[in-house]
């Protein structure tokens, strides 16, 4: 049986995120000895899971407190080497996906990214993965050790057992020297955040929206504002269908808050929300398999024959999503 390091980079007041929690989830469910490894610039204690068998380590300190490659792969080694863990979960946030490889290369393991299950084969530790855009799926298990593994966000229920104040074991991490000075976080005003990965629905816009409607015009100003006010009445997480990502990009006025980061898709994001509203796309391979782990997946459009309708939505609504939107904006109004 693999010792286990759950290793988690602390939020700005000291406490683990979800996907921390996600990750020791995933280890508190697999068994054998859990070592928590917290790197940040402090630890609320009070907020640390109850595990009376779970040891607790931590760097902490003003250098570690915001994302740098020398500083975390610095605390991330000295945490991996003093817990002698084989096996090192890590939330696959952006800041530890960067790391954790170069981690693996310094302690002489291996590294593995995009895990999205994790369960004993013989005796062994195995994750699941996707390849070839979510297509083919994998079960991998490795013999080289320590070895890193970083699940994606969404992939597991997040820890909820009881809290309490934990004892620390601090491990003394000389920062490194660096080039890297961290100035300040430049964040959009809340009215234009529309990337929510924890909303409960993921409302996507496809290129249907700038066409021509039953008028014979174009109404994408009229888009843009019903598509505005839904995201802030529902707190939906925006997507985009790649044409119509493609136009935005293009410099055509189309959705002002539409950006590649938005792409849903064969070549954009997989996201995991419980529900999915599809309104104005047609359905099409790519665009479906960005799809693949939306728990419940509805359709608005007014062509009866678009790919939704062939099963590959669980609702098809065949309906103007003008006006579907402007009824939605007024209910929930």
């Amino acid at each position: 049986m693999d010792s286990i390091l759950v290793l988690a980079h602390t939020e700005a007041d000291g406490t683990l995120g979800k996907p921390a929690l996600e990750a020791l989830s995933a280890a508190v469910a697999l068994g054998g000895e859990l070592t928590l490894g917290l790197v940040g610039c402090t630890v609320a204690q009070a907020s640390l899971p109850a595990l009376p068998s779970v040891r607790v380590l931590a760097v902490t300190g003003e250098p570690f407190a915001n994302p740098r490659y020398a500083t975390d792969a610095a605390a991330a080694e000295a945490l991996c080497r003093a817990s002698g863990a084989s096996l090192i979960l890590a939330p696959g946030t952006s800041r530890w996906a960067r790391v954790l490889p170069g981690v693996a290369y310094r302690l002489g393991g291996r590294a593995d990214t995009h895990a999205t299950g994790l369960a004993l084969h013989d005796g062994a530790p195995a994750i699941t993965r996707w390849f070839y855009r979510q297509r083919i799926e994998a079960v991998l298990t490795r013999a080289e050790r320590p070895w890193i593994v970083l699940p994606d966000a969404g992939c597991f229920a997040p820890w909820t057992g009881a809290t309490g104040a934990a004892h620390i074991e601090s491990v003394p991490v000389d920062p490194p020297s660096t080039r890297t000075t961290w100035e300040r976080i430049e964040a959009p005003a809340a009215d234009r955040q529309t990337i929510r990965p924890d909303a409960k629905l993921l409302f996507v816009a496809g290129a249907g929206w700038t066409k021509k409607q039953a008028d014979g015009a174009v109404h994408a100003a009229d888009a843009a504002a019903l598509i505005h006010n839904f995201l802030e009445r529902s707190q939906a997480s925006l997507g985009g269908s790649k044409s119509l990502v493609d136009l935005s990009g293009e410099g055509e006025a189309v959705l002002p808050f539409m950006t590649h980061m938005n792409q849903i898709g064969q070549t954009g994001a997989t996201p995991r929300h419980p529900k999915g509203l599809s309104t104005c796309c047609h359905g099409e391979e790519p665009h479906v398999v960005g799809w693949r782990f939306i728990a419940q997946r509805r359709a608005v459009n007014l062509d009866p024959n678009c790919g939704w309708a062939r099963g590959k939505a669980d609702v098809l609504y065949i309906a103007d999503a003008f006006a579907v939107l402007r009824e939605l904006n007024r209910l929930l109004a």
